[in-house]
């Protein structure tokens, strides 16, 4: 699965995803965060799932009607966590 993780995300997320075999990009490992408009664009148009924590690109895929290739926001955990969350056996 091709996912663009955003900046919000933890880079253990990324880690753990990409040991699963998951092609992941992570918006931190850039220098300047490159803001919602172009994190949004840049997982269009290379075909990647957003996941986030930012209720942000909901208003645009929702409301603004702006295209997207799937939204994943997770709720409910702080970002430490992403990395350590193992699915149940």
């Amino acid at each position: 699965m091709k996912l663009l993780l955003d900046t919000c995300v933890s880079r253990g997320a990324k880690l753990y995803l990409e040991s699963q075999g998951h092609d992941v990009l992570w918006t931190g490992d850039e220098a300047v965060d490159p803001g919602d408009a172009e994190i949004r664009a840049r997982a269009l148009s290379d075909q990647r799932i957003l996941v986030t924590l930012d209720k942000d690109f909901g208003e645009m895929a929702v409301h603004r009607g702006l295209e997207h290739r799937g939204i994943l926001r997770l709720v409910g955990f702080q970002s430490g966590q992403q990395g350590t969350l193992q699915r149940p056996h």
